[in-house]
């Protein structure tokens, strides 16, 4: 099939591209690099079934495709929230593009949404059921409530216009490629312990993380997209739970690190806990994580320790 990846050269993008590549699919991977980088595709770019466009989701395209998987949006706080006005372009300009396309080309298009529509949870684990806590006028709404207006739209156009949408809820996903700046826990504790600098932990410490290997997360999404039984939204997520301060002294060990751990004030709208209920996925797609948080975070280390020395 022909296949159109937005944010394909991001972290989760550049994945999927070099999955459904494997897959034997034609890629057009479309993205303006404000976080994405060219380096996560450049082993790509030579294939004969890849190829790149730079441009921004926010400004209408024409492509003929047969899939479409909407990831484009910056992910992280530090990210989306450079610019939240953009952020909400994003999302929702972005998704009414993607869905216009889909509309007029009568392709099935999947929408990468987020553990985020949850908000602070007032339950745990969170089922797709959850309507969510979310604070529409903080300073996470921008990716928030833009994630949250994007599903609307996109069940919206399935309602009224029959186009064929598949809603994806992503929860913590971690894995080479992360950008090493880009403020997510992960990647900032990696970075922190392998250049000896003090691991900050925001709060006390006793807030929850689920946290998924980046090769399960594209396993699930490629299987939600193609199987019939249900539209969505349905979780991917790893459910086993841990305390950001047990994902520090976890990291600390696998790098070796005599670094400190330290505590900081901790940003507003942070949520307490944040696990996926994943029986939707288990039921429909017949999926779960294969891969345990340790041996996720060797191969994460392992690529980071390259990266920083190449730098």
């Amino acid at each position: 099939m022909r296949i159109l990846v937005t944010g394909g050269a991001g972290f989760l993008g550049s994945h999927l591209c070099e999955r459904l590549l494997k897959d034997g699919h034609e890629v057009t991977c479309l993205d303006n690099l404000f976080t994405g980088e060219k380096s996560n595709i450049a082993p790509l770019l030579s294939h004969p079934g890849f190829e790149f466009m730079r441009h921004d989701i926010v400004d209408p395209f024409k492509l003929e495709v047969d899939r479409i998987y909407n990831l484009a949006c910056p992910a992280s706080p530090i990210h989306y929230q450079y610019n939240p006005i953009k952020t909400v372009k994003t999302s929702v300009m972005g998704a009414i593009n993607c869905l216009g396309l889909a509309k007029r080309v009568k392709a099935r298009i999947l929408q990468a949404s987020t553990s985020e529509v949850y908000g602070d949870p007032d339950i745990h684990p969170q089922t797709e059921d959850y309507r969510g806590n979310v604070n529409p006028i903080g300073s996470r709404a921008c990716y928030d409530e833009g994630k949250r207006c994007a599903e609307t739209l996109f069940f919206d156009y399935h309602r009224e216009n029959k186009v064929d949408i598949r809603v994806v809820r992503i929860f913590n996903t971690y894995g080479p490629r992360m950008h090493p700046e880009d403020g997510r826990v992960v990647s900032n504790f990696i970075v922190q312990a392998l250049r000896g600098e003090d691991i900050t932990i925001y709060g006390s410490g006793q807030q929850t993380r689920s946290f998924c290997y980046v090769d399960d997360l594209i396993e699930g999404i490629v299987r939600l997209m193609e199987q019939e039984e249900t539209v969505g939204p349905v979780n991917l997520g790893n459910p086993d739970e841990f305390t950001i301060l047990e994902l520090a002294e976890k990291v600390l060990q696998l790098c070796e690190s005599q670094s400190k751990i330290t505590f900081g004030e901790l940003p507003g709208d942070d949520p307490k806990q944040r696990q996926p209920d994943i029986s939707l996925a288990r039921k429909y797609l017949d999926w779960e994580p294969g891969c345990d948080l340790q041996s996720g975070l060797r191969k994460t280390i392992a690529y980071f320790k390259e990266k920083l020395k190449a730098s």
